[in-house]
């Protein structure tokens, strides 16, 4: 018996990781794809006349377990992988792919749901029925049903081929990160590094067996390098060690696979009747269509290039004062940071004593508790895939039934693995939905890159690694507070240009003095963050936001560019292609040996193609957010309230309709430049 394909007997039906063996997945794959298309069989054969219950339900119930399992195989993908898991990854990805193709394109399923839909006056559905109703029939449409036969076919087989260059595409930026790291064994080539981080590259090198010091090009090793090393060329040798990645022609370079990515995007946006990929995704966001992304984000460029060339002028003139006639890229970091403590009095080091792991966590839990009545409590008996990991079981106060008490698992994986890909996300295990009058509730996991403890200091955040944890806390609580009938619109599973909203607003409260002084306190003495530091802390809130809006913008407009001008990318290389499209946005000279689409897994790997231009889109309805609730009080039960039906309401509602309900009006533009530029 294969212990993934019934339902766990685990507390909560949390996922039994301790005995599930590699070799269990591909065979619990195919007996559950087999299950859920004899789901699929039972909706079509049905002789009753097609309607809502026996259609659209049915089929939003269905794969129940099958979701299950992808979720926990795919999640170890990114947090634990292996080569046997990459491998294995390799056989499943194109059998889930055609799994999902033979459902949207079932043509008896599409005739029954499209019956359903021309019918549905009939049916007195409420507002979260007729979603997903609407929902639903829009998704096989999209996804191919009203194609011919011969069309289905080519669709199938994109999508097949899409589904496995992504994987590839992921694994090599993966590999080519893994693959490089600096030893380092004259201390005087480490001069301007703080203790901590030294101690960090010490044991680097003591895991490798190798004498001295060793910098790896994971997030936590080499952005502190880049902040203090003084030895500009270590600088640059490892800022194009990173530039490089998947971008030196060698066995794991991606630059050939993106132009295979974006063309087999492109074919399958003109299969279904759209001009170009952006219009095919832009359809089903709040910004609708490709014109009105690259006007929002070139409004933004204008309004902020003024300020990030200040910001580098300002830059340019400390690096002179060293002798630095061009400043570069691989400057940057390290003339930030001399430039916030001459203006500040401060640097993330000095920071970093008032932010242990465990006192920022509890931060949030007790921000969690105070807004909206969470409570958390470590359980040591729920399995988990990693003896770092952490499962809290969590409560909403004021229930009265213990069935109604547990509101969600939470699983949080804080530090950098071999096996791990880099970066931070929240993700689930399992979707909350209610069904045969039981609320399911959800499991949620935050994966993250932290610096780990080390024999004499706990894992201590950057300030920016504490906006990181609460950003993903954000996404999280967008999970655990789901409250909806149906999985496909529960938690986050809503238009992904309003998915960064939750996780964007709880960054705000980091910045907060009032609510900065209940938690950040210095690991040994206990001292509360000295009211100056906070004050510093307020005012360079908004440091090189010039030149931080200029890359995100760039990030942006590249990836609309790729998404919609795919045919100029034929007699172009990637880099060519990439310098035309953010020269807008770039403030340092580009380097012929860099590019940085070659690992921009967000759009290649991820589900931000066409989409990456959300994240500015998410600012301005946060900015917009929290300062409803700085009008309030940021601890106002009644705003929380209202902002807890937002996060509770999933993909049920219009997110426009949504987001007006919480705050009376349509989010402003001005909020964002207010809180950005003043």
């Amino acid at each position: 018996m294969n212990i993934l394909t019934e339902k766990f007997t685990t507390p909560y039906h949390s996922a039994p990781f301790n005995d599930i063996k590699n070799e269990d997945f591909l065979p619990a794959f195919k007996e559950l794809i087999k299950k859920s298309e004899d789901e699929i069989n039972d909706i079509v054969s049905n002789s009753e006349a097609p309607t809502f219950e026996n259609v659209i339900e049915a089929l939003a119930y269905s794969g129940e377990q099958l979701d299950v399992v992808s979720n926990i195989f795919f999640n170890l993908n990114s947090a634990e992988t292996s080569d046997e898991i990459q491998k294995l990854a390799q056989e499943i990805s194109p059998l889930l792919t055609e799994y999902s193709s033979k459902i949207s394109q079932n043509e008896p399923l599409f005739n029954k749901i499209k019956k359903v839909y021309d019918e549905k006056e009939q049916y007195h559905l409420n507002e979260e029925q007729n979603m997903l109703l609407n929902e639903t029939y829009k998704g096989f449409v999209r996804s191919g049903a009203l194609l011919n036969e011969a069309d289905k076919e080519k669709l199938q087989k994109i999508n097949m081929d899409l589904s496995l260059k992504s994987l590839q595409f992921g694994q090599n930026v993966l590999a080519s990160t893994n693959a490089y790291f600096k030893q380092i064994t004259n201390k005087e080539d480490l001069a301007g590094i703080p203790e901590a981080i030294l101690d960090q590259y010490a044991e680097e090198a003591k895991e490798r067996e190798l004498e001295g010091w060793v910098v790896t090009l994971q997030y936590p090793s080499y952005i502190p390098f880049m902040t203090y090393a003084e030895n500009r060329e270590l600088r640059k040798e490892i800022a194009l060690a990173s530039g490089k990645k998947s971008f030196d022609g060698g066995e794991f370079d991606n630059q050939e696979l993106i132009k295979e990515l974006l063309q087999l995007k492109q074919q399958k946006a003109e299969l279904l009747g759209y001009q170009n990929y952006a219009d095919y995704v832009l359809e089903e966001r709040m910004a609708k269509s490709p014109v009105k992304v690259f006007d929002f984000l070139n409004e933004l460029l204008t309004k902020a290039k003024p300020y990030a060339d200040q910001e580098i002028e300002e830059l340019r003139s400390l690096a002179k004062a060293d002798g630095i006639e061009e400043l570069q890229g691989y400057d940057h970091t390290f003339y930030a940071e001399k430039l916030r403590k001459q203006k500040y009095d401060f640097n993330d080091e000095e920071l970093k004593p008032y932010f242990p792991l465990d006192q920022v966590q509890d931060a949030v839990f007790g921000l969690a508790g105070k807004l909206f009545g969470l409570h958390f409590k470590e359980r040591n008996d729920i399995e988990k895939y990693h003896e770092e990991v952490k499962v809290y079981e969590v409560s909403e106060a004021g229930s009265v039934q213990a069935e109604e008490k547990f509101k969600a698992l939470l699983y949080v994986d804080y530090f950098p693995r071999k096996g791990k890909r880099a970066g931070a996300w929240m993700t689930s295990y399992k979707n909350q939905y209610k069904k045969d009058g039981e609320n399911s509730r959800p499991h949620i996991s935050i994966v993250c890159n932290f610096s780990k403890p080390t024999k004499d200091t706990p894992s201590l955040l950057t300030f920016q690694e504490v906006t990181t944890l609460f950003h993903e806390f954000g996404h999280a609580l967008h999970g655990m507070m789901a409250d909806t009938q149906y999985p496909s619109l529960s938690g986050t599973s809503v238009k992904w240009d309003f998915v960064e909203l939750p996780s964007q607003f709880l960054e705000n409260f980091c910045y907060e003095p009032e609510f900065l002084k209940t938690f950040a306190k210095h690991y040994k003495t206990g001292e509360i963050l000295p009211d100056e530091k906070i004050e510093k802390i307020e005012q360079s809130k908004n440091f090189m936001e010039g030149y931080q809006t200029m890359r995100q913008l760039g990030f942006g407009l590249l990836d609309m560019s790729y998404h919609t001008k795919v045919a100029e990318l034929e007699g172009e290389s990637v880099k060519a292609f990439e310098d035309k499209y953010t020269k807008a946005t770039t403030l340092y000279p580009t380097n012929p040996e860099t590019a940085m689409s070659p690992s921009f897994s967000h759009i290649f790997q991820g589900g931000y193609s066409a989409g990456y231009y959300s994240y500015k889109w998410a600012e301005v309805l946060d900015a917009d957010a929290f300062q409803y609730f700085k009008e309030t009080g940021i601890f106002n039960p009644e705003t929380a309230a209202k902002y807890k039906v937002l996060l509770s309401s999933g993909g049920t509602k219009d997110p426009m309709e949504l987001y007006k309900s919480f705050r009376g009006s349509e989010p402003k533009v001005e909020s964002l430049l207010k809180r950005a530029f003043g």
